[in-house]
């Protein structure tokens, strides 16, 4: 089934099953054949009947996420009354069947199994499929209580070392619900994909009304305030889950994820928040955020926070086309060595010990470099690479949350990429609300520093730029800025051996979810050369 086929079945599965809801058959549910409706009243084996549900359970919709060639995660979490806490108050582990076709219409059931919804994980589930065939299209659902999920899609990874010919995925960030609509979301469903990569930001944690460009009015408002509690940061997830556009995206492709900071708190370094709060009350905070990003999120039951600890950084393959590094710069990062915000860097910003991954990271991140033979080498990470002084004048400023703040342990990457000859090396980044193309230098105090790799970064879901005016000129001034464009949207990368194109996709405001998208500007890196051109 192609994309737009595939699209239009779900929106009409979709719409149908809104009107059941309306009519009142909320414990209504389509039998498959040799699968009966779930009914009322206790079993003959003894069994308690099928929980009863205020309304439709699946109303956060479904996910996937993290394939790999043998399987997949899928995610989903009960919440009939997803932004009244959830409505599962008082309500212990619930069994949620689930099973994987060949086909949309689920004739063709490869696998079925259940899993356990407790409350300890709000009702959350994780389904670590295995055993599945590589490099190809699955569909899902979930059933609990005589009702069903939407049927999502997703599609697991090619073998490591197989030859692969094309890779196609989405590179998004930053969806801020009171600055726009997620139209851009609804775009990138419609996309042909492999998976969607997810640079961070996937909520904002600011109260009501108080994080708005000047002159700027909301779109939509957040309920409630700042989130400090899980039950604050499971109603701000509920709350954005609730979006129409991002269920699309979740359901039409799997989704490779990590964060940056607004998950937990503005700008946050390790265990240091944005108001300095005693980090003995602000690790209690990231605890409380971490386990609502992985209740929410299709991550592996390996992911699972530990307190204010949880291990996201990871590695996946895709055959011997690409292979991706998903970095964690929040979790472990030295608390800003020059202050934070735009500064003048300080001689702290060199010390070898300041870093942004932490030390056991940087070592996994620059041994699994080492050791690749994919044919393009992907670190996927949160914040700008590239050296970006905003005041080009006589003086220099730099942003102390990004690279800029850190550029001993930017030197360190890039200098051991360039000695060990990393075979085409792409940074992809998220945060900045602006998609940028820029050269990466090993040494950008050198103005002849070769350049190492290239970097894209994605543009913002709906999040605005309120400095769009004032970088709008960087490419003009500095010669490895090779583009800037603050408009909403995502980026489209299309990876062969010979070439990787990324599309910025752009649309004009977020405001109004029906506006189209469009492709702004492209440019293509080729194998063996380092650094992007105009396609």
């Amino acid at each position: 089934m192609d994309r737009a086929k595939f699209e239009r079945w779900l929106r009409r599965r979709t719409n149908r099953r809104a009107l059941l809801t309306r009519v009142g058959a909320v414990a209504l549910a389509i039998s498959l054949p040799g699968r009966p409706t779930a009914r009322a009243g206790r079993r003959q084996d003894g069994v308690p009947p099928p929980p009863r549900f205020s309304a439709n359970p699946f109303a956060l919709g479904v996910a996937s996420g993290d394939p790999l060639p043998d399987g997949v995660v899928l995610w989903t979490r009960l919440a009939p009354e997803p932004l009244d806490g959830g409505g599962m108050d008082g309500r212990g582990s619930i069994e949620v069947g689930w099973e994987v076709a060949a086909d949309a219409r689920l004739a063709e059931v490869v696998q079925r199994g259940a899993a356990v919804a407790t409350p300890e994980l709000g009702h959350a589930v994780h389904v670590d499929v295995q055993g599945l065939e590589p490099g190809r299209d699955y569909f899902y659902r979930f059933t609990a209580g005589g009702e069903e999920s939407v049927v999502g899609r997703t599609r697991t990874a090619p073998v490591e070392g197989a030859a692969v010919d094309r890779l196609r995925f989405a590179v998004a960030s930053c969806a801020q619900w009171e600055h726009g609509f997620f139209g851009a979301y609804r775009h990138l469903a419609a996309e042909d994909l492999d998976l969607v990569l997810f640079l961070g930001d996937y909520l904002y944690e600011y109260a009501a009304g108080v994080a708005l460009p000047d002159g700027a009015t909301p779109v939509r408002l957040h309920t409630g305030g700042e989130p400090a509690t899980l039950a604050d940061y499971r109603a701000r997830h509920a709350l954005y889950k609730t979006d129409p556009d991002l269920q699309r995206a979740h359901a039409a492709v799997p989704w490779v994820v990590t964060w940056d900071d607004h998950e937990v708190d503005n700008n946050y370094a390790a265990d240091r928040s944005e108001n300095d709060d005693p980090p003995e009350m602000f690790l209690a905070r990231r605890a409380a955020a971490y386990q609502a990003f992985y209740e929410h999120l299709p991550l592996r039951p390996d992911s699972m926070p530990r307190g204010p600890a949880m291990q996201l950084y990871r590695r996946l393959t895709f055959g011997d086309l690409a292979e991706l590094s998903v970095l964690d710069t929040r979790q472990y990062r030295t608390d800003h060595p020059c202050g934070d915000n735009l500064q003048v860097r300080c001689p702290a910003a060199l010390d070898p010990a300041t870093t942004m991954t932490g030390p056991e990271q940087e070592r996994w991140l620059l041994a699994g470099l080492d050791a690749s033979s994919a044919r393009w080498n992907v670190i996927a990470q949160q914040v700008l690479m590239a050296e970006l002084d905003t005041d080009p004048g006589d003086g220099q400023e730099f942003a102390m949350d990004m690279w800029d703040g850190y550029p001993a342990a930017r030197n360190r990457i890039l200098g051991h990429v360039m000695s060990r000859g990393t075979r085409n090396p792409v940074v992809l980044t998220g945060d900045i609300h602006a998609a940028w193309v820029n050269d990466l230098k090993a040494d950008y105090a050198d103005p002849n520093s070769a350049v190492v790799a290239t970097e894209f970064v994605a543009t913002s879901i709906s999040a605005i730029n309120p400095f769009a005016d004032r970088l709008r000129f960087a490419p003009l001034l500095y010669p490895h800025l090779k583009h800037f464009d603050a408009r909403h949207g995502y980026a489209r990368c299309d990876v062969t051996p010979d070439r990787w194109q990324t599309d910025l996709r752009a649309m004009e405001t977020a405001a109004d979810p029906s506006v189209p998208i469009e492709t702004i500007a492209s440019f293509v890196v080729e194998d063996g050369q380092p650094g992007a051109q105009p396609a």
